[in-house]
């Protein structure tokens, strides 16, 4: 199971390169042999996933029944503009111009790794996330995790 950690502050070239930070990097040993997929995220940004991820979610896509008017429309939306992407020799990833201009991506750029994904947010758009934190995060961890078996790691 991948599990990735932490937030980059990176930059786009003029190309619409990003290099990905060499830590980051080490969290994806796979990553130059099976490549990834970036794709819309759900808000304005881009998801990058490894492309074992990417296959566990067609996966879960596929055995979606396809008659259902809410599947397909959700497969279509999903799926819209997803790309597979590749490390080139210096370490960098292009990110279609397409893509970045959905998610409003300027130059500065940060990283987010959620879990087994990595969010691509514009850095003022990322910023401004945190604007509307919840007054009562304790509430909404209440609310959203309190009904799960608490285990070891449980606070």
């Amino acid at each position: 199971m991948i599990q990735l950690l932490g937030e980059f502050d990176c930059k786009l070239d003029a190309k619409g390169r990003l290099s990905v930070p060499s830590s980051l990097k080490k969290q994806l040993p796979d990553v130059e042999r099976d490549g990834l997929v970036v794709n819309r995220g759900f808000e304005k940004h881009l998801v990058i996933y490894p492309k074992k991820v990417w296959e566990q979610i067609v996966a879960d896509l596929s055995a979606l029944n396809p008659y259902e008017k809410k599947n397909r429309d959700f497969i279509r939306f999903f799926t819209r503009g997803a790309t597979d992407l590749s490390l080139d020799a210096a370490g960098r990833i292009l990110l279609p111009k397409a893509l970045t201009e959905f998610a409003g991506i300027g130059s500065d750029v940060v990283l987010a790794c959620q879990l087994d994904k990595i969010e691509v947010w514009d850095r003022g758009a990322y910023e401004g996330l945190f604007d509307d934190e919840p007054e009562n995060f304790a509430n909404l961890a209440e609310e959203v995790m309190g009904g799960k078996e608490r285990g070891i790691h449980g606070v």
